[in-house]
């Protein structure tokens, strides 16, 4: 990270099994930040409630709330289990304060209402790996959410991507790996980790027609400006 330019990162929590290891992380480094959540994907570990999440987040390096959302990729069946954990998730977010991270694949439509019944713009957050629609990011961006771009913005075949890249503002936005998967081009395929954010900055910054500097600068602002907790440690 720091031979690229990368001064912070967030380690993101993906279940309760393994939140330990990911504290840990954020614990050993100054400059690395946890979450407490459960992916939507996961149903082999611990069902999340509000309390639990709550007590999770009462630590000075978890500075989010997820990584939640809905995923109706590879889910089949009733999914509505999914959309009683996003619940609370966001439930869990507005009691600590703490913004959300939020993973939405195929299921925009039922995200986008669940964040709106829930109040999720009361505490706000990023919309995590964006691979959505221009219209989806506006409506995020109203709630108070920032939009998130991962390699694939930098995939040759990512057009539409590439467009919303173009039309979310600096200030909505920010800039992420999502490791160990979807390593930017020229790592494609190989695996991902935290150093290659650089690449998607600079392909961010190629769309834009600025400099890779102004994205870096713009996106670390956001960075402490959204995940508050952070700031303390800005170094």
């Amino acid at each position: 990270m720091a031979a690229n330019g990368v001064t912070h990162a967030l380690c993101v929590s993906v279940n309760l099994e393994t939140f330990p290891a990911v504290l840990a992380i954020a614990e050993g480094f100054p400059n690395i930040f946890a979450s407490a959540g459960v992916h939507p994907d996961d149903q082999s570990g611990e069902e999340p409630d509000i309390d639990r999440l709550v007590g999770l987040a009462d630590h000075r390096k978890v500075v989010a709330i997820g990584e939640t959302g809905l995923d109706y990729y590879r889910v089949e069946g009733d999914t509505e289990w999914q959309r009683e954990r996003f619940r609370t998730h966001i439930r869990a977010a507005r009691r600590t304060g703490k913004p959300l991270i939020i993973h939405t694949r195929e299921a925009a439509a039922d995200t986008l209402r669940i964040m709106r019944e829930e109040f999720a713009a009361e505490v706000g957050g990023v919309m995590h790996c964006f691979t959505e629609t221009a219209e989806v990011a506006r409506q995020a961006m109203k709630m108070n959410f920032m939009i998130s771009f991962s390699g694939i913005v930098t995939f040759k075949n990512a057009t539409a991507l590439k467009d919303v890249a173009r039309e979310v503002p600096l200030e909505s936005m920010l800039i992420e790996t999502d490791s160990p998967y979807l390593a930017p081009i020229p790592f494609r395929g190989k695996t991902n980790q935290p150093a290659y954010v650089r690449f998607v900055a600079e392909e961010i910054a190629r769309l834009k027609g600025i400099s890779t500097q102004a994205v870096a600068e713009a996106t670390s602002a956001n960075f402490f400006r959204l995940f508050k907790g952070a700031a303390g440690f800005k170094g």
